[in-house]
């Protein structure tokens, strides 16, 4: 497991990174999912954890995580979803990953639960639907190692990207300069991921534009090239 600096150092040296979105994988084939994201050499993997109370369903909790923690090194994010992070912190700590992002929306007062993670040795992460404004998370982005922009409704893969949020990814560089890491998660693909990059984001969450694709290594190749723009 990377530690906090080390994981910093490991998205800021691989940007632009796509992360694909495990949520969208063919759990049946886990395993095998993996290992064809190891070959593809995927820098991150985002892990969406849903309570079916902050967001109308379920997936995954943190046992599952920890079982796949052992099939792979690369990195772990956990992208929480649901309404109490601060209780359920600990255990997706000891399950292995190494970024941990909650939302405003369940957190309205996050500076100590951002400080928590951090003293914990993992990078702190904060994540904002579409319907809550850049100008409420602003304060806080000073606590953050990544800011998280949600550009589809929280709940559900597969869904059209929402243009709009993309304000959002360009106020928080502006704001918070080049140290902060910036993700976007939601319809993202080869037509919406180069808006995003040109803001000024630095992770892509990537589902349906992975795991739809009969080549994982290409998929992956092809929105990094398109977020560099070459």
């Amino acid at each position: 497991m990377l530690k906090r600096d080390e994981m910093l150092s490991h998205l800021k040296a691989r940007r632009p990174v796509a992360a694909p979105s495990m949520l969208k994988c063919d759990f049946g084939n886990l395993h095998r999912e993996i290992e064809l994201l190891d070959s593809a050499e995927a820098s991150l993997l985002h892990w969406d954890v849903m309570d079916g109370h902050f967001v109308p369903n379920l997936s995954y909790g943190a046992m599952v995580i920890e079982r796949a923690r052992s099939l792979t090194k690369t990195p772990f994010e956990a992208h929480l979803m649901i309404s109490d992070p601060t209780k359920y912190l600990d255990e997706y700590i000891k399950a292995g990953c190494e970024a941990i992002t909650f939302h405003l929306e369940a957190v309205p007062q996050p500076v100590s639960l951002l400080r928590e993670i951090r003293s914990k040795g993992v990078v702190a992460g904060l994540a904002i639907n579409p319907g809550t404004s850049f100008s409420a998370a602003a304060p806080f982005l000073k606590e953050c190692d990544l800011f998280l922009v949600m550009s589809v409704h929280p709940g559900f893969g597969g869904q059209k990207f929402i243009p709009d949020v993309v304000s959002k990814i360009s106020d928080a560089r502006a704001l918070a300069g080049d140290d902060l890491i910036i993700s976007v998660d939601g319809g993202i693909g080869r037509s919406t991921i180069a808006q995003c990059a040109q803001a000024g984001c630095d992770v892509f969450v990537a589902g349906s534009s992975v795991f739809d694709e009969s080549c994982y290594t290409t998929a992956i190749a092809e929105l990094q090239r398109t977020a560099r723009g070459t």
